[in-house]
């Protein structure tokens, strides 16, 4: 093994008959439920069968005279598949539809009462393929992902029972597909490691939670986590930022500070957006990060040591660091974004309206009943089908819209959110410029170009999204367009 260890929750392939001999399938995972909510992320398992059995779903219990096998919906967790009982849906035919394998997905036939589509195309036959969402005629809803019939299991967190299926788990993160399960053991691997961290991914995907969670696992989580946005830093006052100064050093006024690096010493220090720093800034990184330990605070002589780890974070391709401070993190840790795992976006709209009903108590008076939101059938499957650029960030101003727009107790796709769904991509444009900084920075335009009246006009025009204007205004990141309102006064 190298000295820099890559570790992506993507690199592992369905199906692999190298681990335990599990064989591949597919599945079908309930997305949403008007009957059970409770039961949103519980997968139909089909069987991966080459003679072609017929099974079949729907309300109720097995009986012994059934003529063909039913699927019961079940947990999966890594290991291990674990029950939950029948259906319990009045509406739904106690046949409902059959399904079998195919090469290509799950082929089912409806043989029941309610009418079925396959991304909203009413069906009597069809061939679900992943990423496509089935539906029962406004009571049930499932997407179709690809997956090991039985989760792999866990190679280095034991702990597969530690929050409740759905639930956040002890470091805050949400899903039960394979690729979050993997982020799971991947963390518990990386988290007793003495090494530097780097976290790559997508803006959105949770890099701060990943980052509280190795800190929270280190033996140095006695320690408080020192977290840092490295594109707030402000520009001339970078050094001073990490390193810290004496008193009224660079400027006459200037108190004495420890710097990011002093505060983080027996700690760790995150560094969110790492690549936002100067090149100039990362070289001044290095010796800190060696065994040395050493740096140096402005306006002062004599060199200081801090026994630190750092967690950085990028949404940009490793190769925009230098690569002498690329070398110096050695664990590296991908994660996957919302459209690689859209069997979870039904938890954590489930997640996200609870922590809104927590701090708003009209919210949850009106959106919630048995402590389950009421989410309609039509916004969950719009939800489904949607691609997220800033992912769980994006879902959130999703869901804040549709609160504020329906007209029920139901959380619904209003007109409001299908706008929202189909505006132009300037999340799209914000990805882009994020994963190619160069182009972006060649088209931005000088901050001091821009009026208050442009900036406020572009947050009426995108309803506040901050994400849609930064890259309509040619700003290299939300943060300069932060900056930008904070001088400005808006």
């Amino acid at each position: 093994m190298s000295d820099t260890a890559t570790l992506d929750v993507r690199d592992r392939r369905v199906g692999d008959a190298a681990e335990g001999g599990v064989r591949g399938a597919f599945a079908l995972v309930l997305a949403g439920s008007t009957a059970q909510p409770q039961r949103v992320g519980e997968a139909l398992v089909v069987p991966d069968d080459s003679a072609g059995t017929t099974y079949v779903f729907g309300r109720g219990e097995p009986r012994p005279d059934d003529a063909v096998e039913r699927l019961l919906l079940v947990r999966q967790l890594p290991g291990h598949n674990e029950a939950r009982g029948p259906l319990a849906d009045g509406f739904v035919s106690r046949q409902q539809i059959t399904l079998a394998s195919h090469e290509h997905g799950v082929q089912i036939e409806n043989i029941g009462k309610l009418a079925v589509s396959v991304d909203g195309q009413v069906v009597r036959r069809a061939v679900v393929k992943p990423g496509e969402v089935l539906e029962i005629d406004g009571q049930l809803l499932f997407v179709c992902v690809r997956r090991a019939s039985v989760l792999s299991e866990m190679q280095n967190e034991k702990r597969t029972s530690g929050h409740a299926f759905g639930d956040a788990d002890d470091g805050g993160i949400v899903g039960e597909s394979p690729l979050v399960w993997e982020l799971r053991d991947r963390i518990a691997f990386v988290a007793p490691r003495t090494g530097h961290v780097l976290l790559l991914g997508e803006s959105g995907t949770g890099k701060e939670l990943v980052a509280q969670a190795i800190h929270a696992r280190s033996a140095r989580s006695g320690r408080r986590l020192v977290s840092r946005n490295a594109a707030t830093l402000p520009p001339g006052l970078i050094d001073a930022e990490l390193f810290g100064n004496v008193a009224n050093y660079p400027n006459h006024g200037m108190p004495e500070r420890p710097g990011l690096i002093g505060d983080a010493d027996g700690s760790t220090l995150f560094l969110d957006e790492i690549g936002e720093l100067p090149e100039a800034l990362q070289t001044h990184l290095l010796r800190v990060l060696d065994d040395v330990h050493e740096y140096q605070r402005l306006g002062e002589s004599r060199r200081r040591t801090a026994d630190l780890r750092l967690v950085a974070a990028t949404n940009r391709p490793i190769e925009h660091l230098k690569p002498d401070l690329a070398a110096r993190l050695q664990l590296r840790l991908r994660l996957p974004s919302l459209d690689e795992r859209l069997e979870d976006v039904p938890l954590l709209v489930r997640h996200l309206l609870r922590r809104i009903a927590a701090r708003e108590r009209d919210i949850a008076q009106r959106f919630f009943e048995a402590g389950e939101p009421r989410v309609s059938i039509p916004l969950a499957r719009a939800l489904l089908r949607h691609r997220y650029a800033t992912n769980v960030r994006q879902l959130n101003a999703i869901l804040w819209t549709s609160l504020a727009s329906s007209p029920g107790t139901s959380v619904d796709l209003t007109d409001e959110v299908k706008r929202e769904l189909q505006a132009p991509a300037a999340h799209d444009a914000a990805a882009v410029a994020a994963s190619a900084p160069s182009a972006a920075r060649a088209r931005s335009k000088p901050p001091a170009d821009i009026t208050a009246e442009t900036i406020r006009a572009s947050l009426a025009r995108h309803n506040g999204v901050k994400d849609r204007v930064w890259p309509e205004l040619g700003l290299s990141s939300r943060f300069a367009l932060r900056r930008l309102m904070k001088k400005h006064g808006i």
